[in-house]
């Protein structure tokens, strides 16, 4: 608009803007951020803005430059940022709230090394949570062990523990369960596999106490609902969590009705610290329910519910991704896929006609091709190819069906931060052939299929700056492998900031008011301690947020 006002009435758009600002710099919220190093994506460019100081007012941002700062803005307040970085909030495109703050507040397995040492730490929690009905708890990876196989519930009945037990895997598409949350359940040799689901047994045909994707509820179904009171103590765990560590926004992968309750009585209340774009649960009873009441937004921009999230096969360390050919080492063994493709079908067609978006878990390559087949169907049938419908994870993705993200207009939600978790074992699950469309993010890229990052915490940490790095190098932190695996998918620094601020903001139809410092938009920013597009790529994981701003109100600050 700007433009066309200077072509067709220069001297009007001269003086209205001149007014505009004036009024906005005598605003008592008016702001002037100085001394920093600021980076932030922009709409029209694929290049960055560098700017050394930033004026927002009314929780928005109003300019941003270098060198000399506009006369209108000197009366406002000035803040030093002391020469920190100044970066876009962060924003997670997949991540889980409750199950974060849950985690925050149950036995963490994350790293443990032995089977052995898993069961020590449970023991330890029980002993500290006597009061508890269940032991609840989330990390444990068996590749992580020396055996590399499962865990049994053998091992925690030695243990002594009197409570039913039930520890998700890392990935949480895996529960090991003792034998008295097996009894609890009715799970018994004889049990037969739950559609979408398996019962891991041993030679004998006796159940191990490993339960995998769909067969996890048959245990978890028993498990007392958390109260209202619990989970809103959750979020807050969460919410104060994410933001130390400058994420502003998460799209929430799988909002369950007392999600959904909290964060709307939060809104209500003005307690919702971070800005939610929440995915409704399709795998629940209220999804039809819930389209009928239809999307939920307020004028702040703090909650936006418009779409639903859906599973289509597994996860990839549990061998429960859906694959067109047999695991390589594992070759009786294809996956799963948790929903049927006609049904997948006829969910994907009910939600796009009522206007929202979808957004579908794939891992594996016939689970990806799978959720494609199904929008492109529902496309001749309903039409909604607008609604920048979403992949969730697209892991492993066949060179035949890539291309069809961009002809589908559709979005790849990654995590950046998988690659780096998986390269130790994705080889062995996959062979080099189909490692070629594994975690392949620059032939997305450069098809310009739009990539939204995130972590999938709990699953991962939810540390956003982990997967920076892990998007610029392919390499753990301690610089391996030399080069970074597969190198040739690696981001450029402003590649995956983009993808954590702007293009996320895209994902989620929020990119005219989120993702980037530019004026008119919430400002949201973050200062960090570390240069993350000059400094040296390999220590961008090292950094630290220092302080957290949402709509020009700070919301953190390191101590």
């Amino acid at each position: 608009m700007k433009k066309i006002y200077k072509t067709l009435f220069p001297l009007l758009a001269t003086s209205l803007m001149a007014a505009a600002h004036t009024a906005s710099a005598e605003s008592a919220d008016c702001q002037l951020l100085t001394n920093v190093t600021g980076y932030t994506p922009v709409s029209e460019s694929k290049a960055l803005t560098e700017f050394d100081w930033m004026a927002f007012d009314q929780g928005k941002v109003k300019a941003t430059g270098k060198g000399a700062i506009q006369k209108i803005y000197t009366s406002c307040h000035v803040i030093d940022g002391k020469g920190k970085v100044v970066l876009p909030g962060l924003i997670d495109a997949h991540g889980h709230v409750s199950g974060l703050g849950n985690e925050m507040l149950r036995v963490k397995l994350r790293g443990v090394e032995s089977e052995e040492k898993a069961v020590k730490k449970v023991k330890a929690f029980a002993k500290q949570n006597s009061k508890s009905q269940w032991i609840l708890g989330r990390g444990w990876n068996q590749v992580l062990w020396l055996n590399k196989q499962f865990p049994t519930a053998s091992s925690l009945d030695k243990a002594g523990i009197k409570h039913p037990i039930v520890l998700r895997r890392i990935d949480g598409h895996a529960a090991w369960v003792n034998s008295k949350a097996l009894a609890i359940a009715g799970i018994t040799d004889a049990t037969p596999d739950p559609q979408g689901g398996k019962i891991e047994r041993d030679q004998n045909g006796k159940a191990t106490g490993v339960l995998i994707d769909n067969a996890i509820g048959l245990v978890e179904s028993k498990i007392p609902a958390p109260t209202l009171l619990e989970q809103d103590y959750a979020f807050d765990k969460a919410f104060s969590h994410l933001l130390e560590l400058g994420i502003t926004s998460v799209h929430d992968a799988g909002v369950t009705q007392l999600d959904l309750d909290i964060y709307k009585n939060r809104v209500k209340e003005n307690r919702l610290p971070v800005r939610i774009y929440g995915m409704l649960n399709g795998s629940g009873e209220n999804l039809y329910r819930w389209l009928d009441e239809g999307r939920i937004a307020d004028e702040k921009d703090l909650l936006s519910i418009m779409s639903v999230k859906l599973y289509s096969d597994g996860a990839l360390g549990s061998r429960g991704a859906a694959l067109l050919a047999p695991y390589s080492d594992d070759t009786d063994n294809r996956g799963l896929l948790l929903t049927k493709p006609k049904q997948l079908d006829q969910f994907v067609e009910d939600i796009i006609a009522k206007n929202f978006q979808v957004n579908v878990h794939a891992i594996g390559d016939k689970g990806n091709r799978v959720v494609l087949n199904s929008i492109e169907k529902a496309y001749k049938n309903v039409g909604g190819k607008s609604l920048r419908h979403r992949v969730e994870h697209a892991q492993i993705v066949s060179l035949d069906d890539i291309p069809r993200f961009k002809t589908l207009n559709m979005i790849a939600s990654m995590q950046p931060v998988h690659a780096t978790s998986d390269k130790n074992m994705a080889g062995d699950r996959l062979g080099d052939e189909r490692l070629k469309g594994a975690y392949a993010w620059q032939k997305f890229i450069q098809q310009g299929t739009i990539i939204a990052s995130g972590s999938d915490f709990p699953v991962e940490l939810a540390n956003a700056f982990h997967g920076l790095h892990a998007a610029v190098t392919r390499q753990s932190h301690d610089n391996q492998p030399t080069g970074g695996w597969l190198p040739g998918e690696r981001m450029t620094p402003t590649q995956a900031l983009r993808s954590f601020t702007l293009d996320a903001a895209y994902a989620a139809h929020q990119e005219k008011v989120l993702g980037s410092l530019e004026p008119g938009k919430w400002a949201d920013f973050i200062l960090v301690d570390r240069d993350m597009i000059k400094d040296k790529p390999q220590d961008m994981w090292k950094t630290n947020v220092q302080q957290t701003w949402i709509a020009g109100e700070l919301r953190y600050k390191a101590k």
